[in-house]
């Protein structure tokens, strides 16, 4: 067994979706013009699939994909496991959405990628929250050397802890577990 730790970050977008980055803005899911220019500005077709994801994840952030194909499956929107892995897999590489992975959790997805946030785990039930980023502007954490990395100008931070429906019934070794496992 390796001793490494997994990566927090399953997927980067491309160099020119970063490029791009400051072109894309933040829209309103359930406005679809917005969200058809969201993907036509990153290179992508509007298509229903794409457009209903978009919608689910602006909803309900940091969803995994059976997370997703539920919410699809509860609007009516039928779209098959992998049409939904395909365009979940377009939406990251061209920087539409953000895939995040903490420890022991299946990659969640998100379509806050304007800003630097980070996120806050609970090791009870697994929810995941945004924490916007205490210095203000990236990257929020400089290493102390990084070398070969001339640039340097993005920090993960994920914060674990238990949330307030799972902190009464922690007991005082809670804290000390490991993070739930999420399928």
């Amino acid at each position: 067994m390796e001793d490494s730790l997994p990566s927090l970050n399953v997927a980067f977008p491309s160099f020119d979706a970063v490029k791009r980055r400051s072109t894309i803005v933040v829209v309103d899911p359930m406005d679809d013009t917005a969200t058809e220019e969201l993907l036509r500005t990153a290179g992508l077709r509007s298509t229903a699939p794409r457009r209903a994801v978009v919608r689910v994840l602006g909803e309900h952030p940091h969803q995994t994909a059976a997370g997703v194909a539920g919410l699809l499956a509860a609007a009516g929107a039928r779209v098959s496991r992998q049409s939904l892995h395909n365009v979940l897999e377009d939406l990251t590489r061209t920087g539409v959405v953000r895939s995040i992975q903490p420890l022991g959790s299946a990659p969640r997805y998100e379509t806050q990628v304007a800003d630097n946030h980070h996120h806050l785990v609970c090791r009870g039930c697994g929810e995941v929250v945004d924490v916007p980023c205490a210095a203000g502007r990236p990257p929020c954490l400089a290493p102390a050397s990084a070398p070969g990395f001339p640039v340097v100008d993005h920090a993960d931070i994920t914060w674990w802890g238990l949330c307030a429906g799972c902190a009464p019934a922690a007991t005082p070794s809670s804290p000390s577990h490991p993070p739930r496992r999420n399928p």
